[in-house]
């Protein structure tokens, strides 16, 4: 089956699982240059549910986020790569600069971040409570960061 889906067919499919009595863990980001702090935090999230949903910002959410030179990595292909993980069950892309939308369609029981986030800043914290869903806050890998891999490349190559 694929595994980047429309929000449609996600819902069926979370719907379908959830019938079964799967658990639904729900992470987002932009996941432009993957990382092993990326790997790394995905396989963890993946234990906090049955089925991990990976929501990718579209291109023209990264720009609204990150500014006019990101992403590095154009849609299609971020979420062909983070697809291609065992980690992720699905993967869905979203425009808007906040995943909350989507949250409050898909109605995860488990909303997964990095802990470079507090608790309250992590949007749809208060939607998933209310359904009886949490919170999971994974630590981080010091150093790895798609910032500090571009960061590198522009001291070794940037001075040709």
């Amino acid at each position: 089956m694929k595994k980047i889906l429309g929000w449609e067919t996600l819902l069926s499919e979370v719907e379908q699982r959830r019938r079964r009595g799967d658990k639904i863990a729900f992470t987002n980001g932009c996941f432009d240059i993957l990382h092993v702090g990326h790997v790394r935090y995905l396989r963890e999230a993946r234990k906090t549910g049955d089925l991990l949903i990976l929501a990718l910002n579209s291109d023209a959410s990264v720009r609204a986020i990150k500014g006019e030179r990101r992403p590095l990595v154009p849609e299609q292909e971020r979420a062909e790569v983070v697809a291609s993980l065992a980690a992720v069950d699905y993967v869905t892309l979203f425009d808007e600069t906040t995943p909350l939308k989507l949250i409050e369609y898909l109605r995860p029981d488990c909303i997964v971040k990095g802990g470079d986030w507090r608790d309250e800043e992590v949007v749809g914290r208060d939607a998933v409570r209310s359904w009886g869903g949490k919170v999971v806050l994974i630590p981080v890998v010091e150093g790895a960061s798609t910032t500090n891999i571009v960061e590198k490349v522009l001291q070794i190559y940037g001075k040709r």
